[in-house]
């Protein structure tokens, strides 16, 4: 068989159609080549989406969709963002070279580049040590640079693959362990992991959002589960359908609501009911290859980056080298907000 008639192309419409589930999309921006993206920011201060966009970051006006800039010069892969307003200075990752970017948040201006480890693939910041995390996945890692002297302070061994991970407030740091299928639970007082927590019913957790009133984990899973744990003692609160293809989540702290969004083209939605009780909302259609996510609580309005993708069906689901293409110039940001 030709190879591409083995591709169907999943084609998004530019459009704003109405959706379910009381969300729409309201505006499309289009972000243009590099062809690639990963995981996106929105910062409240400025009103600015980060957008990681292979070996660039593309900066968007929150409101009107206006490209602000991007941080060019990166030679490998972006992944994560960390905007710190106080310092004028943010911080990515590039992949590649296994390091953290410093740019200036004013001219997005490389400022200076931080070893790090192999794969660095995702970033938070946690307020109360004023510490960056920089999130190596492959070697299981999480290096803690302290942006005001802009050096390496500790690195946490957690020991196996890692993906995302978040902030507790609460002096830990809970990470997805996608090799073990856990929880890595680490204080950054000591800089050193304190817990593993299994999750049974997850498989490669992607995604991790963060309830810090209420101290509620919600890990989205490659197996179409979300697992909503507590982060005070790692129990497993409940198991929850969502989409396929998750790699990010995040909570809704103003009504509640944790998200996936999933590479088949939805959005799951989990409602907090209590503490102890939540509940899958019927799922939103987005755009088929929407992966990531930002959200702002006050609005409520979620961004989300797609593009037109062909699927070539006889490759593994999980070769995504060779499974996805992207068209070139395609790459798009979507604004994803609450209907009346």
């Amino acid at each position: 068989m030709n190879r591409s008639a083995v591709f169907a192309l999943a084609v998004m419409a530019l459009a704003a159609p109405a959706l379910a589930s009381g969300y729409q999309i309201t505006k499309t921006v289009p972000l243009g080549p590099p062809d690639h993206w990963d995981y996106l920011v929105f910062d409240p201060v400025m009103d600015r989406v980060y957008v990681s966009h292979a070996g660039t970051v593309t900066v968007v006006n929150g409101q009107s969709g206006e490209i602000v800039g991007t941080v060019e010069g990166i030679a490998g892969s972006t992944h994560g963002i960390v905007p710190l307003q106080a310092l004028g200075k943010g911080y990515t990752d590039d992949s590649n070279a296994g390091v953290a970017v410093v740019f200036d948040l004013k001219s997005l201006k490389i400022l200076k580049q931080i070893k790090a480890e192999p794969d660095a693939d995702g970033m938070a910041y946690d307020a109360g040590t004023g510490h960056v995390l920089v999130i190596d996945g492959d070697s299981g890692k999480v290096t803690v640079i302290d942006p005001k002297t802009e050096t390496v302070v500790a690195t946490i061994d957690g020991g196996g693959g890692l993906e995302y991970g978040v902030s507790g407030g609460n002096g830990k740091f809970y990470v997805n362990g996608a090799e073990r299928n856990e929880i890595v639970r680490m204080d950054l007082t000591t800089n050193k992991a304190d817990a593993h927590w299994p999750m049974p019913a997850c498989m490669r957790p992607h995604g991790l959002a963060i309830d810090r009133a209420h101290m509620r984990l919600f890990a989205t899973c490659s197996n179409k589960v979300m697992t909503v744990m507590n982060a005070e003692n790692g129990h497993v609160i409940a198991n929850l359908p969502i989409g396929e293809g998750t790699d990010f989540a995040e909570f809704d702290s103003v009504r509640g609501l944790a998200f996936s969004s999933n590479r088949d083209g939805t959005l799951s939605i989990i409602q907090e009911k209590s503490p102890s009780e939540f509940v899958a909302l019927p799922p939103v259609k987005t755009q088929y290859g929407a992966r990531t996510m930002a959200v702002d609580p006050r609005t409520g309005r979620l961004y989300l980056v797609t593009a037109d993708i062909a699927v070539n069906e006889s490759a593994a689901p999980t070769d995504y080298r060779h499974r996805y293409t992207t068209k070139p110039g395609s790459v798009r940001l979507l604004f994803l907000d609450p209907t009346p």
